[in-house]
Parts: structure tokens; sequence; C-alpha cells
């Protein structure tokens, strides 16, 4: 039991760094660890994932040496130097960040290190180096633990939920780091785009066991779905072996066949009869019907982040048109007015000027990044059906307690009290109450906070049959892009900005240092205008009126409402050519029609994008 030297008369194998053997360890009755044998090889990159509370977390303190298990022994290799991010942190108060990140380094010693510049400058860029810890907040805080860990040197890194308070931007350069050091690394998160990005095994942690699988996220969902299948095949032939071997009897030796044979290549098999995630077209048909033409339009509207003239501006006379069925990701830098603009929206702060003009059937929920007051003494499945105990998703009707059980409330877990529910689980039942008063407008930031990653896959399926207007503000990039059709960025130049390109074209802009924070950019334009212009921020072109603008807008939301339509009439013609591969015919006039779809589209994306370079965009 406990941690033990390689030397100190306990075997290791050989290039192992960390041995566990027989590992078992709990806080109650049920393990989360249950005799655990593994090892962490030099040069391994692990992602471990599994559900909130089944022992992640227990089992990278025991691979730290933080934590000594019940039973079972763990060998670290001599010398090993092990760097730990936990949730928490104990960074002194008294001391400022240099200190804490640089320690004893001389100025020009860390100066003249293009590592560690590179760190401070993309963790810790907008904080003061010598502010003490006392003074910062939770995400100062991780950041600069997660800076400091990341520019000492280590054997192996071990990170738990790493990208908490990190942006889309912050995220994309971790991973990259991650990537190009030597160092062996563990790393638990619930982001599945930085799992993708960082790791080559996959380590899942259920019902004590520590299940293993080779590559990243995308690797292990497809293995752990070939695993399921084949399981569920070989219970299938378990309970039809009696009557099988009946069967066999009375027909006689002669009629003997040979068992069946799968001819299955993993990926394909897994996906070939899945229809697409949503029938985007069946739903913005919906939404249509459940909205009317009008959700929200944003009509020369100038917003400041605190309010009328407080803060810095988000807005500048900007005209915008969120329509029917809309699935919207909302980026932009730390600050730089994403959740102001949710709230305008939601109507909570009004605008300096301009109207925002909001459908009259429009039934809003807003999940914000304050949970809203939960009656503490009202059991779980109580406070979901004082809403409603039904709610119709897509085509099928789902009670309160279905929906529970979906987003993890499975069991007696329905019967606890909320007062003693967990952050992650508060976030849950508030966002579960939002979806069971049947909205028609979601307006949702940051809601995979605290989500592990199987009710992620949950909450995914349920926004897949979602029929209505959906803005997201996330950090979670997979989420992002899994949920939403569309990205549209406030890119600090005071207006709304349509990204075809998605996250990799923020990036890009960002790269080039065209994207800045609401406050950033106010600083910069607090002279001219010409200082937005040298950061590499496009202006509006010369020339237009707001009341031009504003028709330009409309008439790019219109062409985009236009492709969405062709998109969805080129994916039927796609199924019906499939359906129709032996009718010659049938086949050639599908095809003629396909062309003249393409063509439209050809045309209408042109148009949009001279309109669009009209804009300046």
């Amino acid at each position: 039991m406990g941690v033990a030297p390689v030397g100190s008369g306990y075997a290791c194998v050989a290039m192992n760094l960390v041995n566990l053997e027989s590992v078992s360890h709990s806080y109650g009755p049920k393990p989360l660890l249950s005799g655990v044998s593994l090892g962490v090889e030099v040069g391994d990159r692990i992602g471990v994932v599994g559900r909130n509370g089944g022992g992640k977390t227990t089992l990278i303190s025991v691979l730290a040496g933080d934590l000594k298990p019940n039973t079972g022994r763990v060998t670290h290799n001599r010398g090993l130097q092990v760097g730990s991010l936990s949730q928490g942190d104990d960074l002194d108060p008294a001391r400022s960040v240099s200190e804490i990140v640089l320690g004893d380094r001389s100025e020009h010693e860390w100066a003249g290190d293009a590592g560690i510049r590179e760190i401070l400058a993309n963790l810790l860029g907008d904080i003061d180096l010598t502010a003490l810890a006392g003074s910062l907040s939770g995400g100062e805080r991780r950041r600069t633990a997660l800076a400091k860990l990341l520019i000492d040197e280590h054997d192996l890194i071990i990170l738990d939920e790493p990208t908490n308070h990190l942006d889309i931007e912050a995220i994309d350069w971790l991973a990259r780091h991650l990537a190009g050091r030597r160092t062996a690394l563990v790393v638990v998160t619930h982001d599945r785009w930085f799992l993708d990005a960082v790791s080559t095994r996959t380590w899942e942690v259920v019902d004590g066991a520590v299940e293993r699988y080779e590559g990243g996220y995308a690797a292990y969902v497809l293995a752990k779905a070939e695993r399921a299948r084949i399981a569920a095949s070989a219970e299938a032939r378990r309970q039809n072996l009696m009557r099988k071997e009946i069967a066999w009897l009375r027909r006689g030796p002669p009629a003997r066949t040979s068992k069946p044979k799968f001819r299955i290549d993993a990926a394909q098999a897994l996906i070939a009869d899945e229809p697409p995630a949503r029938e985007s077209v069946e739903l913005v048909k919906f939404a249509a019907a459940r909205l009317g033409r009008t959700v929200y339009d944003l009509e020369d509207v100038t917003l400041h982040a605190g309010g009328p003239g407080q803060g810095p501006m988000v807005l500048d006379h900007s005209t915008w048109q969120f329509g029917p069925g809309d699935r919207i990701g909302l980026i932009g830098v730390n600050g730089s007015g994403k959740s102001s603009l949710l709230r305008l929206l939601a109507g909570t702060v009004h605008p300096d000027s301009g109207r925002l003009v909001r459908g009259k059937t429009v039934r809003l929920a807003h999940l914000s990044q304050e949970l809203g007051e939960l009656d503490p003494e009202r059991r779980v499945l109580e406070t979901v059906e004082e809403v409603r105990k039904f709610i119709q998703v897509g085509k099928k009707e789902w009670t309160a307690s279905q929906l529970l059980e979906r987003l993890g409330f499975k069991g007696d877990a329905q019967w606890k009290v909320v007062g003693d529910l967990s952050g992650g689980e508060r976030r849950r039942l508030q966002l579960l109450r939002l979806l069971m008063d049947d909205p028609n407008v979601l307006l949702l930031d940051e809601p995979t906070n605290d989500l592990d990653i199987e009710t992620l896959n949950e909450l995914e399926d349920l926004l897949d049959g979602w029929p209505g207007t959906l803005i997201l503000v996330s950090h979670d990039r997979y989420f992002l892009e899994r949920v939403t059709d569309r990205i549209v960025a406030l890119l600090g130049d005071r207006k709304l900005s349509m990204l075809p390109g998605g996250v990799d074209e923020y990036l890009a802009r960002r790269a080039s240092g065209a994207a800045l924070s609401a406050r950033a950019a106010s600083g910069a334009v607090s002279g001219t205008a010409s200082a937005i212009s040298s950061t590499g921020a496009k202006e509006t072109a010369p020339g237009l009126s707001a009341k031009d603008e504003r028709d330009l807008r409309k008439e790019l939301s219109r062409m985009e409402r236009q492709l969405d339509k062709l998109s969805g009439r080129e994916a039927k013609l796609h199924a019906s050519m499939a359906d129709a591969a032996a009718d010659y015919e049938r086949l050639a006039s599908l095809d003629a029609q396909l062309k003249e779809i393409l063509a439209e589209k050809e045309s209408i994306e042109g148009e949009w994008l001279e309109l669009a370079d009209r804009l300046g965009e």
C-alpha cells in the first residue's frame, strides 16, 4: 500500500514511469477503484474520461502520489518528477504572480527564453505579473497555477480539467503546446476536442474499473461502440442458443450449416445506417411554424457591456437578424461582450440606441452563467414537475423523470434534496427546467460547465430534436460545432461578423490580431478609428448609411436562409440518387436537378461574398 520508489525492493516494468498493482480505493460503500492494475510509460499521452463522481480524480491522485489507496501498490520510477494541476490550488495569497510562476529566475533569464515568454503571453497576457495572488479571480488563479506547471520541468504532467476558465484560443494554444512536449501526460477533461488534440490513448473509469482504448476521443467512441456491438451479439447468441440447438436436433445432422459471418469494416458498419444528427430542413420548418418570420431583429443597435453608457462598447450601430430555426454559436475572446449580447436578447439589458424587435410568438429560455435560485428543500423530481410533467422533443414525448435520467439523475438521485446537489448537478437541473418550459428560443451561456462527457452526449441528442432558435456561447469547441450550424463572432470591431469558416476562421483572425475584447477595442478606438485598422480588424466600407447597412444585412440574412434551404434540397437529392442507383432514367433526372441546385448555390454564394465585401466583413 502507498507509494514506493524503484529500488526499494519492488519490481517495476521497464520504461514505466508509474505502476499501479491491484489498487482499490473507496470513500463509501461503493469502490471508486477496484483491483486496478495499469502503468504510465515514457511518452504516453492519456486522456481520462468517465462520469462525474466515477473515480477519475481519485485515479490521477493515486498516480501522482497525492493519495494512498486503501489496498494495492503504487510504484514510481526513481527520481520521477511529477507536476500536477488539481481543480483547487494552494497559491500563497501574499506572493506575486511573478514570484509564483517564475520563482527565482532573473528577468533576463526568463525574458530571453522563448518558451517561457510564449506561456506567459498565452496564459497570463491580461494579468499583471506584480499582482498578488490574493487579488486574483478564480480563473486567474487557475491560469497562474497552470503557467507555473508548464514552465517547470517534469517527467510526467497530470492535469485535472485544464481547460476550465480558458477561452477557445487559449485551449487551442494549450493543445498545441502539450502536443509539442516530450513529457508524458495524463489529463482528465470533459473537453472532447481537447482530448482528441492531445491524447493517443484513452482510459475510461467505470464501475471501479479502468477500460483502456487506443487513440483519442474519436477513436474511443468508435472502439466503445464496436465493443458494445460485439457484446450485444454475444448476448443475443447466448439467449438464442437453446432454441437453435433444439432446432438443429430436430433437423438432424444432414441439415448442419455454418454460422453466419459478420462482414464489418468497423467505422463504416457503425455509421452506415445512421441518419444525420439533425433533420435540419424539417426542424427549421417546424420552428418557423412556431415562431413566425421574426425572432430577433437588431436595428442600428448600440450597446455597452454595463448598460447604457457604462463599460466597454460591444455594438456600435449594428444591424442583424436571428431567424426561426437558426442554430448559432457566438464566439469571441473573454470580455468581447458575448454574455452582454445574450442579456440584450433576453431583455435584461437595453440598448443605448437603436431598436431590438422581438417576435410576438417568442417563448424564451435563458441559461446564464449565474444559476437561478432553486428551493433547497424541494426534491429534484418535484422541482422539474412543477414546471411541466411532460414535454414533446422532436417526435417523442418525454416525462420529467425520463429527461432527468437522460441528464444523469438516475433512480434515487431524482429524490435528492436540491440543497444537497453539487454545482454541476444544479446546473443540469436548471437547464432541464428551462427545457421543460417548452421554449422556442434558447439562449445558452456556457451550458457545458461541470457536465461529464456522457451527460454532454445526452444533452446534444436532446438539442438535436429540439425545434427552435438556439444561440449558444461556449468554450467547448466540440459541443459548439456539434449543436450549431453557423458561427457568429464578436471580433472587437463593435459589430457581429459571420464566419463561414467557423472556429478555424476565428482562430486565424485571432492569430492575425483581428479579434479584440470589447474593453481592448474601446481603448484602441478612443482616439481615432484608424487604431482598429492597425490591429487588422476591417472597417465598414465607407459611404454606407445606417439604412444602407441595415438593408445589406437583411439581404445577407435572406441569402443565408436561401442557402440553407438549397443545402437541404441537395441532401435529399443525394439520398434519392442513392435509392435510384439502378434506375438510370430517374438517376439522370435527379442529376440534372442537382446540377441546377449547385449552380444556384454557387451564384448566391458569389452574391453573398460581394455584399459581405461591401460591408467590410
